[in-house]
């Protein structure tokens, strides 16, 4: 161990802590928007605006731009115009992927104290793995997580377990010794599924809908509260 903190109970047993980022550890819509409208704007189409791109965060970038398609031309779009569309919010997104995005308060904290009770800790988002370092480094978290997988980084992704379970591997812990942090109903049912212990955040993006109605084992209103 490399100190001691008080800890949450549901912490109790537990080596290895795997959190999502988008609506978990950040608030990156603001730039997410700003992308998801510059996309849209390339392909001469108006911008959805915040209040959108914040019920449409999830399921990684592609289903994004699907949704934001769907809401502009009322159909599915097809597989041609979204890969289209979706090189177009990868750029413009690759141009400032952090300039509005912020940590949420208590996220520092508990990171801090997790890292220094000696648990391991990754992270598992469904963002394009080229979008994680930029946003750690600039948020000054990067230094907590000994591996960071994306949407993009396995064959499959949430609410896939797959994810989960090669964190689990990679660092010899057992499943029922690892928790999984989000803020959506995918993140819960990847952990479930994966045998993880389960805990979610109310604050973040999770369609519309109580993260409390997936069923984590247990809700916290901060991140502060697990110290």
């Amino acid at each position: 161990m490399r100190g001691r903190y008080a800890m949450h109970g549901c912490l109790e047993g537990i080596e290895l802590v795997a959190f999502d980022l988008d609506g978990t550890l950040v608030d990156s819509v603001p730039d997410l928007t700003v992308a998801v409208d510059a996309a849209l704007v390339d392909l001469g189409m108006p911008g959805a605006g915040e209040g959108k791109v914040r019920d449409w965060v999830g399921n990684g970038s592609r289903m994004l731009m699907e949704r934001a398609l769907l809401d502009a031309w009322g159909e599915a779009p097809a597989a041609a115009r979204l890969d289209a569309a979706h090189e177009r919010f990868l750029a413009r997104y690759g141009e400032a992927p952090c300039a509005r995005t912020r940590l949420y308060p208590g996220v520092r904290e508990a990171l801090e104290a997790l890292w220094t009770s000696g648990r391991q800790l990754v992270l598992v988002t469904n963002k394009p793995a080229a979008f994680i370092a930029p946003i750690l480094r600039a948020t000054g978290i990067d230094r907590y997580f000994a591996l960071c997988l994306g949407g993009d980084s396995l064959p499959s992704k949430k609410p896939d377990p797959l994810p989960l379970r090669h964190a689990a591997e990679r660092f010899e812990v057992a499943c029922e010794r690892c928790l999984m942090v989000g803020d959506s109903r995918h993140d819960i049912a990847a952990g479930k599924a994966a045998g993880f212990r389960t805990l979610g955040v109310p604050y973040g993006y999770n369609h519309g809908e109580p993260v409390a109605s997936s069923g984590p084992d247990v809700v916290v209103e901060s991140l502060a509260e697990l110290v």
